[in-house]
């Protein structure tokens, strides 16, 4: 029998599509490197008494893992743009600039986000990951701030690695235009940042808890912003940043241009729009709760078998080209990754306890393919858009179903095929 499971297809409640409970927090696996054994049924609980009470955790359905590419799937329509980027109302150094970078044809959610913010609207955003979103606000506001150039731009993202990847973007499509960008990000010298800011930028771009530093050591000064850019903002609100965004958009003069983007929807990220912005245009150019291209599965540890045995077997096996991992905890990711490459694997990691040089020197790696393999936690890898990942593995179980999404979100991009698995012990 294969590592691989085969004998879900016949599972209860089955579903290739989204699963009502998959909205509820699951059970986690073990963390690599944790002592013990474990017994998915049970999980501790805080107790009064002497000894930890025991509950019983969600059980695992694993067949909301499965989503195999012989399921068969109804064949839609390739979606036909209703612009070209030369219909687009912007400058023509700026059409050359996206000529330049390879760009030929809109994704849905640039055809349709670029001529309203081109119209000043606000707007909300909702798209998978991998479709563009980044040039669809970035293509627009270069053209806001070429025809004006004293307009400041900020923009807010959840983590340091996705901050870096836009301003990269950025400098692409603003290559001889003029334009000046900083990145304000934890983990990098504040110093830096401080000189920067003392210059003309028009694009400030930047994680939350470093723009709030800044703001309080008087050295950025958002009165003068007339545009924002909130950026995977439920993945700000769930790391606990929404009063961070409060404050900044507080600072900020009410007459301004608010542009909200999110992979996902919920009450709270509802809560957030009504609070932030003005009769936003809504667009949505989600396809469906995950990829459509990217085959799930699950991988079955057997008893008494160790785990790590396991996936040095399957990272031996042929296709593993380009594998981005995800661990649950900071320690056991570095140790997974130090392993890894005892084991002989070309393997890098990348989590909150590193520095932001080593987290740029991993991802280089990864990119360049000095390294096949990237471990990661949620946090460091949310947002990561790195070409050509074969295999997402979830060596630790995701939290919640937003997690998985975005986990696996981060192969199959565009039109290419990915593969994703879940461990289950």
């Amino acid at each position: 029998m294969g590592l691989i499971s085969s004998m879900y297809n016949n599972t209860p409640g089955r579903s290739s599509g989204s699963h009502s409970s998959f909205n509820k927090p699951i059970s986690r696996g073990p963390s690599f490197g944790s002592r013990g054994s474990y017994n998915p049924r049970f999980s501790g609980a805080p107790s009064r008494g002497r000894f930890p009470a025991r509950r019983i955790a969600p059980r695992i359905d694993v067949s909301r893992y499965i989503n195999k590419s012989a399921v068969p799937v109804a064949p839609t329509a390739p979606y036909v743009p209703e612009h070209a980027f030369d219909d687009f109302a912007i400058t023509e150094k700026l059409k050359a600039n996206i000529i330049t970078k390879g760009y030929t044809t809109p994704t849905p959610i640039q055809d349709k986000s670029i001529p309203v913010v081109l119209a000043g609207s606000d707007i909300v955003g909702i798209a998978n990951t991998g479709t563009g979103k980044t040039a669809a606000f970035l293509i627009p506001l270069i053209n806001k701030v070429l025809l004006n150039p004293r307009e400041l731009v900020l923009i807010v993202v959840p983590t340091r690695e996705l901050a870096m990847q836009i301003d990269e973007e950025l400098k692409g499509f603003t290559k001889g235009l003029g334009l000046h960008s900083v990145v304000c990000v934890g983990g990098a010298s504040i110093t830096m940042q401080l000189r920067a800011l003392r210059l003309f930028n028009n694009f400030v771009i930047g994680t939350p808890g470093r723009i709030k530093d800044l703001i309080d050591r008087r050295a950025l000064n958002l009165a003068g912003f007339k545009t924002a850019v909130l950026d995977e903002a439920d993945r700000m609100l769930d790391m606990g940043f929404v009063n961070d965004m409060r404050r900044m958009m507080g600072q900020m003069p009410k007459e301004k241009q608010t542009l909200f983007f999110s992979a996902t929807m919920s009450p709270e990220v509802e809560g957030l729009i009504k609070e932030f912005l003005r009769n936003p245009v809504r667009i949505s150019t989600k396809t469906g709760t995950t990829a459509k291209n990217v085959e799930q599965d699950v991988v079955r540890v057997a008893p008494g078998r160790d785990k790590l045995d396991t996936l040095h077997d399957l990272l031996k096996g042929p296709g593993y080209e380009r594998v981005l991992i995800f661990g649950r905890t900071k320690h056991g990711v570095e140790r997974l990754s130090r392993t890894l490459v005892e084991r002989g694997f070309l393997s890098a990691s990348i989590h909150g306890n590193k520095s932001q040089p080593q987290r740029e020197r991993a991802l280089a790696d990864f990119k360049n393919n000095r390294a096949k393999i990237l471990v990661a936690t949620d946090v460091a890898a949310r947002g990561l858009d790195i070409n050509d990942i074969t295999h997402v593995i979830n060596y630790d179980l995701p939290a919640t179903h937003d997690d998985y999404i975005h986990r696996i979100g981060r192969t199959g991009r565009g039109n290419k095929k990915g593969k994703a698995l879940t461990f289950v012990e």
